[in-house]
């Protein structure tokens, strides 16, 4: 049997001068969006501040969601499951090319006005956030948003029908949560074990 894969969206309200503008214009309440590879979130990536203390240079970053930016946001976190292998390294390799050559790619600040105008403007190396996770589903031949991704904003994250929903609140307090959650998976698991010792004796 073929072993399927997970990958993890992020969307956050992280209450930035940029996240509030953006917001403005769409009224979703999630306008920044980010991939991970791991349910613990340690492995985050997306388009943003490459500095946390600085607003204007930006390019491709690895977050931190234990950082000033992030630490105190408003979170959803998404699921996706039964990726197939193919599809799944592809986008490993696709990220990973980015993290190689992070010095070539900036933010795609000019793009977002063509998202506001409803206008695709493509600009080589530089992405927005909602662009570049959406460009990475594309280059693995498996679209989540039915839209091309110059035009995909954070939003139409939440309504994918690939996507699951897997929490919704504080970001601060996700760890938390799924160390909760695990423990009541590992404590639920150990009495079905337990059970059927007892019915076989």
């Amino acid at each position: 049997m073929e072993k399927k894969y997970k990958l993890y969206i992020l969307l956050t309200d992280t209450g930035t001068v940029l996240n509030r503008l953006i917001k403005w214009y769409t009224h979703d309440p999630f306008n920044h969006v980010s991939i991970a590879f791991d349910e613990e979130l340690k492995d985050v990536y997306s388009f943003g501040r490459k500095k946390e203390n600085n607003p204007i240079i930006g390019g491709f970053v690895k977050e931190n969601i234990e950082g000033i930016i992030l630490s105190n946001a408003k979170c959803a976190v998404y699921e996706m499951t039964d990726i197939d292998p193919y599809s799944y390294f592809k986008i490993r390799d696709y990220i990973k090319n980015f993290e190689n050559n992070r010095d070539q790619y900036r933010y795609n600040l000019i793009g977002l006005i063509g998202v506001a105008l409803n206008i695709p403007i493509e600009r080589g190396n530089a992405f927005f956030c909602s662009q570049f996770v959406a460009s990475v589903f594309e280059y693995a031949g498996a679209p989540i948003i039915d839209k091309p991704s110059n035009v995909v904003t954070p939003g139409d994250f939440q309504s994918s029908p690939k996507l699951q929903c897997i929490y919704d609140g504080d970001l601060k307090n996700y760890r938390k949560t799924l160390l909760r959650k695990q423990f009541q998976e590992e404590e639920k698991s150990a009495k079905t074990v337990e059970t059927s010792l007892s019915v076989q004796v």
